[in-house]
């Protein structure tokens, strides 16, 4: 049974891949002779002709390095904010209206409002516009870990001491672990949305977004959707690998407990 679901699940994503590629080739031939979106055949062979310089390579690889350092760096912010919000409610309603308004404003506008008050280097501005993105998006769920989690589980420690790092880090954070995994799934595809717009803002060195930022000047629109593509398989490989990664945790687990 779930062999079979795996491969239908397959088999939607093929056929969804291939109604993308046909919007596209529908919105090319409407377009007639003036046509600005690539047809799929001209898409595919710029995209092969792309991965064949090193140059793409170099600018997929800064952009990543920025993705990491904005997920690695919100991580542990979050994470010890969230905690803490569940830990002590007040902070919670105190830092709600805030983190609100870091999740409501539109990406450009928060890059924008970053280069006009911060003086960070163009490597930097990337990697703390997606912290004031996913930090929010981290906190909230370590938060609602903390609250959910069954005060008979933790009331037998706090007969001993009170909130310690210790049962912090052995009692809390295991127990919580379901909602920060998940919630780092979706920071991997969102980071790297807000990456690449903060790039394209500062125009980041050898970067993604400085690449689409120069294509769309050089109205090379083959370019530019093939860079639209490679970010889609971006998006799809970070968000995918976490979930491969804790799929592979679970089942060794299991396999630890059934050998047990």
């Amino acid at each position: 049974m779930a062999r079979n679901k795996r491969t239908g699940n397959r088999i939607a994503a093929l056929l969804g891949i291939g109604l993308i590629l046909a919007l596209l080739q529908a919105g090319h031939a409407l377009q007639g002779s003036k046509a600005l979106i690539p047809s799929v055949d001209e898409l595919l062979r710029t995209l092969w002709e792309m991965l064949g310089r090193e140059k793409t390579y170099t600018r997929i690889g800064v952009t990543l390095l920025h993705v990491v350092k904005s997920v690695a760096l919100s991580a542990v912010i979050g994470i010890t904010l969230g905690m803490a919000e569940g830990l002590v409610p007040y902070l919670h309603a105190l830092l709600r209206p805030l983190q609100s308004l870091f999740r409501s404003i539109p990406v450009i506008l928060l890059g924008i409002i970053m280069l006009m008050v911060t003086r960070f280097s163009k490597e930097w501005m990337p990697v703390l516009t997606g912290c004031l993105v996913l930090v929010p998006l981290i906190s909230e769920a370590a938060y609602e870990g903390c609250v959910r989690i069954d005060t008979s589980l933790t009331d037998v420690y706090r007969l001993d001491s009170r909130t310690t790092p210790r049962i912090i880090l052995r009692v809390y954070l295991p127990l919580i672990s379901g909602y920060i995994r998940q919630a780092f799934v979706n920071a991997c595809g969102m980071g790297l949305k807000v990456v690449v717009t903060a790039e394209y803002l500062v125009q980041t060195a050898d970067s993604l977004g400085t690449a689409i930022h120069n294509q769309l000047d050089s109205l090379n629109y083959a370019e530019l959707f093939a860079y639209a593509l490679i970010m889609v398989l971006l998006v799809l490989l970070l968000t995918g690998i976490p979930a491969l990664v804790m799929r592979l945790m679970e089942m060794h687990k299991k396999k630890e407990i059934t050998i047990g």
